[in-house]
Parts: structure tokens; sequence; C-alpha cells
């Protein structure tokens, strides 16, 4: 086989860790958005801040990262929520239960490292 996949296997590994951060994790915090912000602090710069970028590393940079729009930039926040999750937030806890957070970083660290793909609104430009 000659056929190289590697732009599809780019796009179901965006696309598939994308989704899965956006609806399991971050469309849910969307709803702390109404009424008073109780959220975890864990950087010392108050609840509404830690939400605000928490929204940003799982709502946001997911929904660019799924259509491919500044893709590699879309991966930093989203890196960066995943550590602060894993090695801060759990950062005490077992593996098992930080073992998501690590998850989803690798995959966010490996989407920054590899590129959209030409599969995505990034790839076409290129064309």
């Amino acid at each position: 086989m000659k056929t190289n996949y590697n732009d599809l296997a780019l796009l179901i590994h965006r696309v598939g860790f994308s989704a899965l951060m956006l609806i399991n994790h971050g469309i849910p915090k969307l709803d702390k958005l109404n009424g008073p912000i109780e959220f975890a602090d864990p950087l010392g710069i108050g609840a509404t801040a830690s939400l605000i970028l928490c929204l940003v590393g799982e709502v946001l940079a997911p929904v660019l990262i799924i259509f491919g729009i500044k893709t590699k930039f879309a991966a930093i926040p989203a890196a960066i929520t995943m550590a602060v999750a894993a090695f801060i937030v759990h950062g005490s806890d077992p593996l098992a239960r930080k073992e998501m957070a690590l998850l989803y970083l690798i995959a966010f660290v490996v989407i920054f490292l590899a590129g959209p793909g030409k599969f995505s609104v990034d790839g076409r430009k290129g064309r």
C-alpha cells in the first residue's frame, strides 16, 4: 500500500479529541456562567478568570481545532488547560485520577507538533 493516510489520521485525531473535550468538559462548564460564578482557582487568579481561561481551553480552542483554524495556536491553550488540570488540580492525586487530563494533554501537544493536515481550513490555505 503506497497510499499515505497521514492527513486522514490527523483529521480523526484532531476532530476526535477536540469533540470529546468540547462535549464532555467544555459545554457543561458554560452553565457555570449563569448566576454567581463558583469555580476552582488553582492559579490564584480568581474564580471568574480561572473559568474564562478554562472555557478558552475547553470550548474555544477545541472548536478552532475541529475546523482546523489557527490549529497550532489553538492547541496551546488546550494543552495548558490540561497541564493545569493534571499537574495542579490533580497534582497530588494518583495517576488514575489524572490520566484523562494527561491523555488530552498528550493529544493537544501532538496536534501542536503535527499540525492540522490538509483536511482543515489551515491546510487549504496552502493550495
